[in-house]
């Protein structure tokens, strides 16, 4: 025996729909904001890099206490095929044994890794690629490259490009950690998984 649908029944059924249909929508906007790895991984862009690195310049300091050295405008490079990160810097010596600042440029790789106590994905063991100064004196020269190099790698181990919220690392009361971290072309990707 069949019961036809009343108009209150036709009416539940279609607010139970467009209720569903609403909080599917919500579920997906809030996914992005709230919980943007559904899919087990978070990726961030190079302009999120650039602007986290920008941060730490421009940088002084003094070296063999009569050189004045300063770093500035950092420029980020993706390296998806060596999964590094390569960081060009501005550098200028200075000092009273010198006419005038010497400039030159520096660039450097680093590879990625997860600091758990800072929830955040960090530069770790930068090397130098590419160190010249401009008309630097002999004399000076050998010994500006090395301190130079040392301070720049000092600098940037360890420093923070990306950081995680905590509710970006919890999800139905369920605590994640990134995994693998990746380069690829449009920026660092994050493999999520639970702790």
């Amino acid at each position: 025996m069949s019961y036809p649908f009343t108009t209150a029944m036709r009416r539940r059924l279609i607010l139970g729909s467009v209720g569903f249909f609403v909080l599917a929508l919500l579920f997906g906007a809030c996914s992005n904001s709230i919980f943007p790895f559904i899919s087990g991984q978070y990726t961030f862009s190079a302009r999120e890099i650039q602007t986290a690195v920008e941060k730490k310049f421009p940088y002084d300091q003094q070296i063999l206490q009569i050189f004045k050295l300063k770093f500035s405008h950092p420029q980020i490079t993706l390296q998806p095929k060596a999964n590094r990160l390569a960081i060009a810097l501005d550098a200028q010596i200075s000092s009273p044994f010198i006419a005038q600042p010497v400039n030159g440029q520096f660039t450097l790789n680093s590879e990625l890794s997860y600091d758990r106590i800072s929830r955040s994905v960090v530069l770790k063991h930068p090397q130098v690629e590419h160190l010249q100064f401009e008309g630097m004196a002999d004399e000076f020269e050998r010994q500006i490259n090395t301190a130079a190099a040392l301070l720049a790698t000092q600098l940037l181990d360890n420093y923070p490009i990306y950081t995680f919220k905590s509710d970006q690392l919890l999800f139905a009361k369920i605590a994640y950690e990134p995994g693998t971290i990746t380069v690829v072309p449009e920026g660092v990707r994050v493999q999520l998984v639970e702790r």
